[in-house]
């Protein structure tokens, strides 16, 4: 490999991939299965102590299912997340070497992810009781995403990658009693995602300096139907969660009751893929440091229905 100034973020990306490299069976999943008698996705993230009507059983048994959700849904977005950086690593090939190295390193990174999450999934199919669904097809979703400008799909992907750093330290790290197998997974996402937001936000920045204003305009109109796309998939997969929960729950729920955790599940969910990552000061740094007064509000229009799904404690 070229030498290259110890500033180098791209360096600095592969040292820190080599340093927190992990295997999947060796040490992540190590022979393990899901403890179905613990947690999975914590209330911070759930916000099943919303549903206070709900036993304590039940409300872990709902954190199991949005975990199961959880983690499917990240499967789904790095589908694209790893077909686009492969193909912004090509406008490096014949130049910055060390910038297409850590750019290929992450694309096999996104990769192990995705077989990562289908591992999960098989392992929660065959321990969880039958007649869960992933709504939507992960290659489907890529195409419909890939045909956006690359300026707004990496602003989506920088959202992503930092909210999955925010999610682990503030929500998952800091509990002793989720389901073992579970947090593991997260804690070995989380240290290749935190390299990967680092080259989200060079790229970022690199792809929005060669934008004029005209195509800059175009590119915040693609980022707003991006959100509006990831929110179509939470609501298909909120109610289809909340079906199979209910056909589950120990107990049976009254109608009113059911609206409740329909509700609560895709507030759960737009908290979790979409206000949680747009909260990210990181991430509004990076954002609505390139946009004008005119651009940022129509970003902050677009968003501004969607904040109720801030987690009630936070209100305070």
């Amino acid at each position: 490999m070229q030498s290259v100034p110890a500033a180098n973020p791209y360096a600095k990306v592969i040292a820190n991939s080599r340093r927190v490299r992990w295997d999947i069976d060796r040490d992540v999943i190590r022979r393990r299965r899901f403890d179905l008698g613990r947690d999975f996705l914590p209330e911070g993230l759930s916000l099943v102590n919303e549903l206070d009507f709900l036993t304590r059983g039940d409300r872990r048994l709902l954190s199991q299912v949005q975990g199961r959700s959880y983690a499917s849904i990240f499967g789904l977005v790095e589908r694209f997340i790893g077909a686009k950086m492969l193909d912004i690593s090509r406008e490096h090939a014949l130049g910055d070497q060390v910038a297409m190295e850590a750019l290929v390193r992450m694309t096999d990174e996104e990769l192990k992810h995705q077989e990562l999450f289908r591992r999960l999934e098989a392992l929660m199919n065959e321990d969880m009781p039958p007649g869960y669904v992933a709504t939507a097809e992960p290659n489907a979703v890529a195409m419909a995403v890939l045909g956006k400008s690359t300026w707004s799909v990496l602003a989506l992907t920088l959202d992503i990658e930092l909210f999955t750093q925010a999610h682990y330290r503030a929500s998952i790290q800091p509990r002793d009693d989720l389901c073992e197998l579970w947090k593991d997974v997260f804690l070995a996402h989380w240290k290749e995602e935190s390299q990967h937001a680092v080259l989200d936000e060079i790229e970022f920045l690199r792809e929005d300096a060669r934008l004029t204003a005209t195509e800059r305009d175009a590119a915040v109109a693609d980022l707003i139907d991006l959100v509006v796309a990831v929110d179509g998939i939470l609501q298909a997969q909120a109610s289809a969660d909340a079906s199979y929960f209910e056909s589950i729950a120990s107990q049976p729920c009254s109608d009113a009751q059911r609206k409740l955790i329909g509700a609560g599940i895709l507030k759960a969910y737009r908290w979790q893929y979409i206000v949680s990552g747009v909260m990210e000061p990181r991430f509004r740094k990076a954002l609505f440091g390139v946009l004008d007064d005119a651009q940022a509000e129509r970003v902050t229009s677009a968003l501004a229905p969607l904040l109720y799904a801030m987690p009630a404690a936070l209100r305070q």
